[in-house]
């Protein structure tokens, strides 16, 4: 018997060895294969947010079922960095020397993009409202959002960014005065002199002049685009070089018809289509206008604004959104602009996806207007139209060629937690093996 139980516990340690050797192996073939140090491409797993490469953060997708981190895109493509070498060459024979019109392109937009988790309340007071972003504005226009929706109240005998209801500002529903925000887009396009940004106010402004001296009180009228030179007959808009070379860089539209006229702000349905906003806006196959604008098959504008988000923001549903179904979506209200891709596309929480996200869809988008590819790193250069390099969707985002945008991916403390697939591992090797040895 003594021999017996003997044996069996040589039999055990032999095991034991083999089991313990087998697990340094697995170790061992963790860390040779896992990528770190910023090394980590699109859809690569990830511990820590210095994994992932630039434009890229650590995240999931627990509404998708996605819980194991990957490396995820943060950052868009900047379209016109990459078309203006095809211009160039004269590529395709309806391009001209200077580039292309501006409403030949798609820009990424963040609705209500001062709405954003943990900014602070006023004083004194619990903020009742809902979120939409998660960065700073400044941060926004870095990551290349090129397009800002903001909602604008008198309010403390001053203009000021409001989430509210019922056209009136509140102390609970207020963020801060709108001259803040403005002057971060000042900021940014004297930084940036070859970007242009657009600005669509949900307009609840009755003070007199009340735009006119709020943007020229925050420098932004050297860059303002005229009214008088926007087309008005669904007529391409100036190529984006002729924009920046007149400093033409701000194209700002109001809610509001008489403040063309009175104050010099473009009424936003003459020159821009778009579709219904909120839970309408998200509903697979069908794309209707919104009821202000001229139907999305109209060819008396020349602009095209998706929204697409839903009715109510939840924060954590934002990746699960911005998945497959953008990507239809997209394809639906192409088809009911009568094959028209949007040049605005407007959502919430940008930076959320289960990968790639807004930023592959709008690749996407753009590649098939400018030159006839599935991504606009399908184009290249001197080559015609519909002749696209052999890529499928990035692995990771391209480097832009410009160097300037390098806005922080990384969330606010809001963010959903990220699980390290090193304490997965741990769970799977190292407490079994001590329970085995235990039992030794």
């Amino acid at each position: 018997m003594l021999a017996c139980f003997m044996d069996s516990r040589s039999l055990c340690r032999a095991y034991a060895s083999s089991y313990f050797l087998l697990t340094l192996l697995l170790l061992f073939i963790f860390h040779s294969i896992a990528c770190s140090n910023g090394n980590c491409q699109v859809l690569d797993s990830c511990a820590t947010p210095t994994d992932c490469g630039p434009g890229l953060y650590c995240g999931n997708c627990p509404a998708l079922g996605k819980t194991q981190p990957i490396c995820t895109r943060g950052q868009a493509t900047i379209p016109t960095a990459i078309v203006s070498f095809f211009l160039l060459l004269k590529i395709c024979i309806h391009l001209a020397i200077g580039g292309l019109p501006f409403n030949k392109y798609t820009w990424l937009v963040t609705h209500n993009s001062f709405s954003i988790v943990d900014a602070p309340a006023l004083p004194g007071v619990q903020r009742l409202t809902f979120y939409n972003q998660e960065d700073t504005v400044t941060n926004q226009l870095m990551n290349g959002v090129r397009g800002l929706m903001l909602d604008m109240y008198d309010f403390n005998n001053d203009i000021w960014l409001c989430h509210s209801f019922r056209g009136q500002c509140f102390n609970f529903t207020a963020f801060q005065p709108a001259i803040n925000t403005l002057k971060e887009v000042e900021s940014f396009l004297s930084q940036n002199p070859t970007e242009i940004v657009t600005i669509i106010i949900e307009d609840y402004v009755h003070t007199p002049k009340g735009l006119t001296n709020l943007f020229t009180s925050a420098g932004l009228d050297k860059y303002w685009f005229p009214v008088s030179k926007m087309p008005k007959k669904g007529e391409d808009w100036p190529t984006v070089t002729e924009m920046v070379q007149s400093n033409y860089r701000l194209l700002v539209f109001t809610s509001i018809a008489s403040k063309e006229s009175e104050e010099g702000v473009a009424y936003q349905w003459r020159y821009m289509m778009e579709n219904e906003a909120g839970d309408p806006g998200v509903k697979q196959g069908s794309c209707p206008n919104r009821k202000e604008s001229q139907p999305l098959n109209s060819k008396k504008a020349s602009l095209f604004l998706q929204n697409y988000f839903p009715t109510y923001p939840v924060e954590n549903d934002a990746c699960k959104e911005h998945s497959t179904p953008l990507a239809e979506m997209v394809g639906t209200c192409y088809k009911a602009a009568r094959n028209v891709m949007p040049n605005f596309l407007a959502v919430n929480f940008y930076m959320r996806s289960d990968g790639g996200g807004v930023f592959d869809v709008l690749d996407r988008m753009n590649g098939q207007t400018l030159c006839g590819c599935n991504t606009v790193q399908a184009c290249q250069a001197g080559a015609p139209f519909g002749s696209c390099k052999n890529v499928a969707v990035p692995r990771s985002p391209p480097t832009n060629t410009m160097g300037s945008f390098t806005g922080s991916v990384q969330f606010t403390s809001s963010a959903s937690t990220v699980y390290s697939p090193h304490s997965l591992l741990f769970k799977l090797i190292y407490i079994p093996l001590m329970i085995f040895l235990l039992l030794l």
